[in-house]
């Protein structure tokens, strides 16, 4: 179902205010609130209506394209989304499409966006929405947090933008904004600090105009309360604001402690037939599911690759030594991948064990879902011109 959207003008923001002055918001119990929050949304609302961003998922009510948008915008930026968003919805402009591709085209559309769980949850959650909800999205939150790939936030805005319910949510921009905005001096994604800008964000939304309340404190985080330097002096809340009060609008958000994080390591084998590459896709359920690599095999620390790498050619069916190219390395949030990498030349395909394997040209493996760390390899590799 469609639902109209507005974003309210400077007197369109304060005429609907007016006429939602004196609903209760419902409260918690907190009173560690530094100021009325009742007068945080009109200043947002009266500020998005001069400033507020226009996107392309902003002029629609379609709870399908919100929801397609909101799981892009997951740890990407905006300026990387749109184009994936308005080509994802040329090949795929409904749930029930979605539902109905397989999954490699979902992950071969996805490619170069990164974090291609995303992906496979998109299409997980499509099924679903089609199967047990008939293709219309749930409007309830705990519902829509049921969905493959949706948490809290996630659910919280899908229900705010596409349904107009009150629903906080805690995206990286909001966080931002909180942090600042009540002066938290500690990590924000400790648990302690996760329950306080939950309970934060639950105060702060209002009962009305909760669509463009949402987009416009998302807005706030992206374009005035931004990671370095904010532009305080722009800012609606900036009386308001308790580290802008203390100076600390710098130094907060706190720095999450980084983690010492294990490395892997792996042999990788371009095999080159007259400028055609020998590639492989992953399975769909595992790590990196769905995507292209080349034909890879893992050694430990302190081997030497070459030990493992005949294995690699012996099941290929490859005769013959490769030529050491160089090395990569690329970093997942839980590990680190470092890649020996190494070329080998064949001009006689009758032997080689393919399998599952595909072959590409240079130019087609810059066009499909190759997953990050082989994107280092392909580019290693060219820079060695062998």
């Amino acid at each position: 179902m469609l639902r109209p959207v507005c974003r309210c003008s400077k007197r369109g923001a304060q005429a609907a205010l007016k006429e939602g002055r004196g609903k209760q918001r419902p409260h918690d119990g907190m009173n560690d609130l530094p100021f009325d929050s009742d007068t945080v949304s009109p200043r947002l609302l009266v500020w998005y209506g001069q400033a507020g961003r226009d996107l392309p998922w902003r002029n629609t009510g379609d709870p399908y394209r919100i929801w397609l948008s909101e799981v892009m915008l997951q740890q990407t930026t905006v300026t990387a989304v749109i184009d994936y968003y308005q080509r994802f919805l040329e090949k795929i402009p409904t749930i029930e499409c979605l539902a109905a591709v397989p999954l490699a085209e979902v992950i071969d559309l996805w490619a170069g966006l990164g974090y291609y769980s995303r992906a496979r949850n998109l299409h997980a959650a499509a099924k679903l929405v089609v199967e047990q909800y008939e293709g219309c999205f749930p409007e309830e939150v705990e519902a829509l947090q049921q969905l493959p790939g949706v948490g809290r936030s996630t659910a919280g805005a899908i229900a705010a933008l596409a349904f107009n319910r009150r629903a906080p949510i805690l995206d990286g921009n909001v966080r931002r904004v909180l942090c600042r905005l009540f002066a938290l001096q500690e990590p924000p994604r400790s648990t302690s600090a996760e329950k306080q800008l939950w309970k934060w964000s639950e105060e702060l939304t209002p009962v009305a105009n909760v669509h463009d309340y949402t987009q416009a404190i998302m807005d706030l985080g992206a374009l005035v309360c931004v990671p370095r330097k904010p532009v305080c002096e722009q800012c609606p809340l900036e009386e308001l604001c308790r580290a802008r009060k203390l100076g600390l609008e710098q130094q907060l958000p706190l720095k999450q402690v980084a983690k010492q994080i294990p490395t892997r390591h792996e042999a990788v084998l371009l095999v080159d037939h007259r400028g055609q590459y020998l590639v492989r896709r992953r399975i769909a359920d595992g790590f990196l599911g769905g995507m292209w690599e080349f034909p890879t095999i893992s050694f430990l620390e302190g081997e030497a690759p070459e030990s493992k790498l005949h294995l690699l050619c012996s099941n290929l069916n490859l005769e013959g030594s490769a030529e050491s190219i160089g090395h990569s390395q690329h970093a997942y949030s839980h590990f680190r991948l470092k890649s020996a990498i190494y070329g080998k030349k064949i001009e006689d395909l009758s032997h080689v064990a393919e399998g599952d394997h595909r072959w590409f040209s240079l130019d087609e493996l810059k066009n499909i879902a190759l997953h990050g760390a082989h994107k280092k390899v392909l580019a290693e590799f060219q820079k060695s011109g062998v």
